[in-house]
Formats: C-alpha cells, structure tokens, sequence
C-alpha cells in the first residue's frame, strides 16, 4: 500500500503531461524515393544522397516503416505506390519524401522516373506520376499527411521537348497546389515558379535542414519547417525560400512525441519523500544547507542552530518502551512483558468509610445568587379542633 502511495504523484504527472499535451502519433509509416541516374536526362548526384539521409533520420525517429527506394522507373513507381497505400490505412502518419526531377505543365505538377523520355509535351502525362496521385497514397491517414518535394529543378527536357500546342505551358518549377483534403501539408525545396538549389556538399541545403529539425522531439511540424526555411534562407543568401502548402489544426502535431520529462509536481513529490526519510521520519542535517540558512531562525539568537538540527539521529536498534530484553534471555531472543509499577499500599485513613448524604439534603435545591435566603419557619403546633356535642334532649 505505501509503494502504491508512492507512485500516485508520478502517475498523476504522467496523466497531466499525456491528457494537457499535444496530440500523440500511433503508427508512422514514411516512404522515401530518390532519382538521380535518369537514362534519357542528366544525372544529378544528390538526391540519392539526399535519400539515404532522410530514411535514416526517419528510422532514428522511431518511425514504424520506412520504406526505402532509388531510381525508379514508372512502372516501380507506381507499384511502390500502391503498396504504400496499404500500409497508410491503419496509420497515423504517413509522409512522402522525393527527391529528383520534376515538371509543371498547365498547373499540374509531375513528377518524373528515371526512364520517361518526354519527346513531346503529351508525354508527361503518359510517362510522368502526377501529384495527385502521390496524395491518393497517403489519403487513408488519419492524423497528417504529409509529402516533401525536392524537385524543384530546371526542366532537363525543355530543349528537346516537342511542342504540340504552342499555348500549353511547361513552367519553371514547379506550380502552387492546394490539397483539397484536411490534414494535409506539401512542402516544397523552393517557392512555386523558383529553382532550388544543391549546393556544394554531398547534400541539398533543403535536406539538411530537414534532418535537423522535422524529427526534433516535440516540434510542431509548422515550426519545424519555419525552422527549415530560415537555415536555407541563411545557407543560400536569400536566394532560395522552401513553402508549405496546406493546413492543419490548432493542436500541436509532432512527427516525434515529446521525451517523458518529469513536472514539477513530482519533483516536488521526490523531494519531500527524500527529506521525510524511509518510514516518514522528518529528516535533520547536521550542517545546514543554504536554503536553510537563508530561513530565519526560531531561536532569539541568529547565531544558535534549531533544535531539528541539534538532535540527534535516533537509533533504530533502541527496544521498545513496552518490552526489556533480559541479560540471560537474549541469546534465545525472548522478551518478557513488562511489569507494572508497584502502587503505594492503603492507609487507614483510606479505609475509613464515609457518610453518605441525606436524601433531604441532597434533593433540596441549591439557593440562586439573586434570591434572598431567610430563615425556615418554625412549625407552631395548633390545638386539635374539639367536636361539637349533640344538644341535651328534655325528657318526656
């Protein structure tokens, strides 16, 4: 029962923390996708290395699948898709992360596997994979939804690519979107209509500040990419700003769930059962600590320690007051029960029996302060009362 005790402000705080926090995730599931040996294109050499951090960052983050993949063509695509969408279905989280090329034609944006051609403008949408279909795939969450681009590159295929419709567009990055359905967030390397940047290392300055702030325990995912869109502001010198589109709740929706920190109420509870003692005895430092010293004193004299200071531990192997352990008896560990004090033998003048009281004088009622007290009359004893006799009769 005390160890049941013990525990109920840590239980308490631990309800306080998960019921008042932020929403928890359940399942997280994550899929990661890098293209950079395009047959029919240039190569590009970092989103595979952007891949491979970003599927490690995830795994560190506890998340439940991570699913892996690099150069892919449109068939692979399509395929890793649908089985990705079956494992979104009973998950909280699920997040997309590409990294490769990508096109915008008439406002729609694509994006573009490792064997797609593009000879004509049509082509993009027999041989690209639209957005829209990347959101089916993580439609079944129920929590967040989220899908990172870091395609937004120059157009490989502009000077090859047939035009069929001379107005038919083919932007430069890639296009605003809005999600249509809630909970949902597409981030993008680069504002709609800019290019990114890879920048000198092995990695994007996009996915670096990625693996430094989205899985930072606790973080709001908004924040998360404020965070990111300041570290690339800075890295690229205002010349490449990442975007957000969509929204969420007014909850705070971590891809990590905070670490377990203790509050203050169990810090205060693990104080006062470490100054209370085992068995609740307070407990008395012989040399006062500075929170002590800046308390004042109850003594008249400031200099002169307390009494709780003063005395002295007490001894736990001290016997009991009810019991005295025999010298020749403590082998065997026996105690014999105390004996009672001898009481002092009566006197004669205890035996002496005393007079009751008369009833008369215990019934008569006490005289009331106010009252005057007078003397008892005296009872006058009367003559008794002489019978009248009968009046003579004259003879006849």
């Amino acid at each position: 029962m005390r160890k049941l005790l013990r525990l109920c402000p840590v239980l308490l705080a631990v309800a306080l923390l998960f019921g008042a926090g932020p929403a928890f995730a359940g399942k997280r599931v994550a899929l990661v996708i890098a293209n950079s040996a395009y047959q029919h294109a240039p190569s590009l050499t970092n989103p595979v290395n952007d891949g491979s951090v970003m599927a490690r960052t995830l795994k560190e983050a506890g998340f439940d699948i991570v699913d892996s993949r690099h150069d892919l063509t449109a068939q692979e695509t399509r395929r890793v898709l649908r089985e990705f969408a079956d494992r979104t279905r009973d998950a909280d989280i699920a997040v997309v992360y590409y990294a490769g090329h990508g096109l915008e034609v008439e406002g729609s944006n694509y994006l573009i596997p490792v064997d797609a051609k593009l000879e004509r403008d049509t082509d993009v949408f027999d041989e690209a994979l639209s957005l829209d279909r990347v959101l089916v795939a993580v439609e079944p969450a129920k929590q967040l939804r989220l899908v990172i681009l870091d395609a937004c590159r120059d157009n490989p295929f502009g000077k090859t690519m047939k035009r069929t419709i001379a107005s038919r567009g083919v932007g430069r990055g890639l296009a605003q979107v809005e999600p249509t359905s809630s909970n949902t967030l597409i981030a993008y390397s680069a504002k709609a209509g800019f290019t990114a940047q890879d920048g000198d290392g092995a990695n994007s300055p996009f996915t670096v500040a990625l693996s430094k702030h989205l899985t930072r325990p606790g973080l709001d995912v908004r924040r998360a990419f404020g965070f990111v869109r300041d570290d690339v502001l800075k890295s690229t010198g205002n010349k490449q700003e990442p975007f957000v589109y969509g929204s969420l709740g007014g909850e705070d929706v971590p891809l990590v769930p905070p670490t377990l920190r203790p509050t203050s109420a169990a810090i205060t509870s693990s104080r006062s059962r470490s100054a209370t003692g085992r068995r609740g005895r307070p407990f008395s430092p012989s040399i006062p600590t500075a929170s002590m010293r800046a308390l004042p004193s109850c003594n008249s004299r400031k200099s002169a320690p307390s009494r709780l200071m003063r005395r002295p531990p007490r001894r736990r192997n001290r016997p009991r007051p009810s019991a005295i352990v025999l010298p020749h008896l403590a082998r065997r560990r026996i105690r014999r029960p105390r004996q009672p004090p001898m009481r002092r033998p009566p006197s004669r003048y205890s035996l002496r029996r005393k007079r009751p009281r008369s009833r008369r004088s215990s019934r008569r009622p006490l005289p009331s302060s106010s009252a005057s007290i007078s003397p008892p009359r005296r009872r006058v004893q009367r003559p008794p009362a002489r019978r009248a006799l009968p009046a003579p009769t004259s003879p006849r």
